[in-house]
């Protein structure tokens, strides 16, 4: 088989959650094949330089990665590492269905999609990326891992956490196509918010409560500092702030 034919190309934003593509890229990666974007997928700034520091790759004390978020570069490393942590942990969930009790074979299939999802987001913010992309992240999951109820009480961590972070950064992009992608991610990463809650608690009424939904009935939107404090203690690779975001 030739290199070419181990390779996806991607043209435009639209086609990311396009059902045809996701088959096509799990089919892609389980023989190594890779991803390739168009330019018209991600778009940098004029002043974005994917090469230098301060875009978010640099090291900071020792071995720690520095996330710059003055540029949208260094918004899509942020998201980079929050989609890093979900594949890491779903990669394991479903690793871990034989120990952790989760036999029914409806939460098993939903897990497994999401499962898929989370790692086509990582690989499409590495393939964006590029020579820019922070490196890979190390994450220790520990005790979350050990029952069907922790596994579900982190997802619904993960997953809630994954909305107002997206919520969050989205206004500091600057181009409208970036913006575009993350409107994209952040639909789907909802959609995960809401079947895990309701597996987690069968009260249909609980499944998008005060803890999420703001005064004004709007999904809350976490600042970058905030996320990275509460995703803290599954990731132990250090993370440092380094540039603020632009509004």
């Amino acid at each position: 088989m030739s290199s070419n034919e181990n390779r996806l190309v991607v043209g435009s934003a639209a086609e990311l959650g396009a059902p045809n593509t996701r088959r096509a890229f799990l089919r892609t990666l389980s023989v190594g094949g890779t991803l390739v974007l168009l330019p018209s997928v991600f778009a940098c700034d004029d002043d974005d330089d994917p090469s230098g520091p301060g875009n978010g790759n640099g090291n900071g004390n020792g071995d720690a990665v520095v996330l710059n978020l003055g540029t949208d570069i260094g918004i899509f490393n942020y998201a980079y590492a929050l989609e890093q942590l979900e594949a890491a942990f779903y990669t394991a969930v479903v690793a871990g269905f034989g120990t952790s009790g989760i036999t029914d074979a409806t939460e098993r299939a939903i897990l497994t999609d999401i499962r898929n999802h989370e790692v086509i987001h990582r690989e499409f913010f590495k393939a964006a990326l590029g020579s820019a992309a922070i490196p890979a992240l190390e994450v220790n999951f520990g005790a979350a891992l050990a029952t069907r109820t922790s596994v579900l009480q982190t997802a619904r961590t993960f997953e809630d956490l994954g909305v107002a972070a997206y919520n969050g950064a989205g206004k500091y992009l600057a181009n409208a196509n970036n913006l575009l992608v993350a409107g994209k991610i952040v639909s789907v990463e909802a959609r995960h918010a809401a079947v895990i809650r309701d597996l987690v608690d069968t009260n249909p009424r609980a499944f998008a409560g005060d803890d999420v939904i703001d005064a004004n009935g709007l999904d809350r939107a976490f600042e970058p500092e905030v996320v990275l404090t509460a995703a803290g203690p599954f990731i132990t690779t250090e993370i440092e702030l380094g540039t603020a975001p632009t509004p």
